[in-house]
Parts: C-alpha cells; sequence; structure tokens
C-alpha cells in the first residue's frame, strides 16, 4: 500500500516519556480490531512501519489510520501488510478546521445526509461523529 503522511503534532495523545510508541500503538490498532492477524509495529523517530495479514484492503486502510492519527506520527508505511487488493474506490481526506462529517458528505459525495457512511467507514477512527479534529485523516469510500 506504501506510505502515508500525516500531521505529526496533532492526533490523539497516546503515550508519554516512558511508554513504548510501538506496543501502545499497536495496543490502539488491535482495540479497535479493524482485521489484522500477526499484527507487528515498529516506531522511530515519528515513522510507524506495520506488518502482518489483513481480512481486506479496508482493514488495512483503518490500521493504517489508527496509527497514523496518534500524536508523535508523521508517517505509516504499510509495505509489509498482506492485504487482498481493493475493490471499491476509496479517497483519503485530511479534516480542516470547521469541517463536519455533512459537509465533508456534501463535498465528496454530493449529499450531506449521507454523512453516516463516511462515519461507518471510519467507526475504528472516529468513535463519535461529533468529536473530529483539524488534522484528522480519514478514508472516504467513493461507491
Amino acid at each position: 500500500m506504501g506510505l502515508f503522511d500525516f500531521a505529526v503534532n496533532m492526533g490523539k495523545k497516546l503515550f508519554g516519556g516512558g511508554d513504548d510508541p510501538a506496543a501502545k500503538i499497536k495496543q490502539e490498532i488491535e482495540a479497535s480490531n479493524p482485521g489484522i492477524q500477526n499484527l507487528n509495529v515498529e516506531f522511530k523517530d515519528g515513522k510507524v512501519s506495520l506488518s502482518g495479514d489483513a481480512a481486506s484492503a479496508e482493514a488495512m486502510e483503518k490500521a493504517v489510520l489508527i496509527a497514523g492519527n496518534v500524536q508523535g506520527v508523521g508517517e505509516v508505511n504499510a509495505d509489509q501488510v498482506k492485504a487482498p487488493a481493493q475493490t471499491g474506490k476509496v479517497d483519503y481526506y485530511i479534516i480542516q478546521q470547521g469541517d463536519s462529517l455533512s459537509a465533508i458528505a456534501k463535498k465528496f459525495l454530493g449529499n450531506a445526509n449521507a454523512y453516516p457512511k463516511i462515519f461507518e467507514a471510519n467507526r475504528e477512527v472516529i468513535q463519535d461523529p461529533d468529536k473530529i479534529y483539524a488534522g484528522q485523516k480519514i478514508r472516504i469510500p467513493l461507491e
């Protein structure tokens, strides 16, 4: 899948000085259970490398987004994640100040009332559709 860029100074605050960032990120991904087996997470200098076996392309994409939307992470590499090919069309969007899921749905899907589709596609990344933040990267299912 390749390399994804993220806003390093934004995101969920997951670890502090004495924590093992790789272990914390792995725990966060596994807690959300996006569908990755044999997950391995490495973290160095703001870069996360993931490996494992994804049940679907969507599961791999969600693991990347969960890892990348952590404060202190600037890049996520998922080249070592084995996943089936993506069958649908997906775009990615970085939430801007003042955005709402309905505004994003209007922009990408042509209908503000389609925001539940975006929420469902990001349920592991967004726990509450009213609590999104600028700099957060999400997936937009286009089909």
